[in-house]
């Protein structure tokens, strides 16, 4: 599984006191959070999913090992996750809370970029617009319905021209000549990049052109109008191209700030939500601790005939056979 270590500052000297675990298991990827009690992170990791939430987590976990000392587990006071795949991880690490992307990008966003006021995201398989004011989200947008820009569309993009997607940006930076590709949809958008080929244009041009044609379609398919205030804060994986940062400043015409942590932006801000709400309600984290990856988990679903209502009902067994959680009916009958 492809990792990356984006930040660790467990081990240095006088590194010590309670610590918070952020998890943000998406689509595409997952990633990883402690920050300590002044909110700074002190861990990040970033790793490629591999199909199954529960699978990803657990192999996360795995390698942690090999980067945090023992005590690590035994500091953590609270874990938030978040992300497509909140509650099933939130029942598998024994988590305290499970809260949207939005939010989580919304606090961890606003604490390192003080003043911020729009948070472009995009991520393997969505994107996400949103926007704030002293702090507080005044307004949001998603588009999981269409996946032209998201990373995984890129991806495979840059596995059909045989170009590392790390490699985009300096591509598109080498454009001498603008064409325009359809970049509405995923299917006009890769036509048209195949007819451009066929044309002869260079693939740095068509690179260059595709990044303003997602950035185009990002605009008015996600924001669709809404007036993006700066400072402006880019993040999901998406942001690490150079290319599509550019564009963006092309077309609003204003600096496209990225952070260093903005891979793991959602994961920090559920460490931080988790922090807050056992702090203040002076709760015992249910955390099951790190060797939770070597536990075999089953997740299983089924509908509910209780009533016309037919709730599918998801939960997560040990193998031994132990229920961990169980959510998803409107009436209570079934959570635990």
């Amino acid at each position: 599984m492809e990792t990356k270590l984006l930040e660790n500052r467990l081990k240095e000297s006088g590194s010590s006191g309670n610590l918070y675990l952020g998890i943000d298991v998406g689509s595409v990827s997952t990633k990883i959070a402690i920050i300590n009690e002044d909110r700074e992170l002190v861990f990040g990791m970033w790793s490629r999913s591999q199909g199954s939430p529960v699978q990803s987590t657990q192999e996360s976990f795995g390698n942690l090992g090999e980067s945090l000392d023992d005590d690590v587990g035994c500091r953590i006071m609270g874990v938030g996750t978040t992300g497509s795949a909140r509650y099933l991880v939130k029942a598998i690490v024994g988590a305290d809370i499970a809260k949207t992307e939005i939010i989580c990008q919304a606090v961890a966003t606003s604490f390192y970029m003080p003043g911020v006021r729009t948070i472009l995201e995009i991520g393997g398989q969505d994107n996400k617009v949103i926007l704030m004011k002293d702090g507080i989200i005044t307004d949001f947008a998603m588009n999981s319905i269409c996946a032209a820009g998201t990373g995984s569309f890129l991806d495979h993009q840059a596995n059909r021209l045989g170009i590392p997607i790390e490699k985009f940006g300096d591509y598109a930076a080498k454009s001498e000549v603008d064409v325009v590709i359809a970049g509405r949809c995923t299917v006009f958008a890769e036509s048209d990049m195949v007819h451009k080929q066929q044309m002869g244009h260079s693939k740095e041009d068509i690179i260059a052109g595709l990044c303003e044609a997602l950035a185009r379609n990002y605009l008015n398919n996600v924001c669709k109008g809404k007036k993006l205030n700066s400072p402006i804060a880019f993040q999901g994986g998406v942001a690490a191209n150079s290319a599509i940062r550019k564009a963006f400043q092309k077309e609003l015409g204003c600096e496209i700030n990225v952070h260093k942590y903005f891979l793991v932006m959602g994961a920090v801000g559920a460490a931080m939500l988790a922090r807050e709400q056992v702090r203040a309600e002076n709760l015992k984290t249910s955390f099951r601790g790190f060797k939770v990856s070597e536990t075999k988990f089953i997740p299983k679903a089924f509908n509910c005939q209780g009533c016309n209502n037919r709730c599918e009902i998801t939960y997560v067994q040990e193998l031994v056979g132990e229920i961990v959680a169980r959510w998803g009916d409107r009436c209570g009958k079934w959570t635990l």
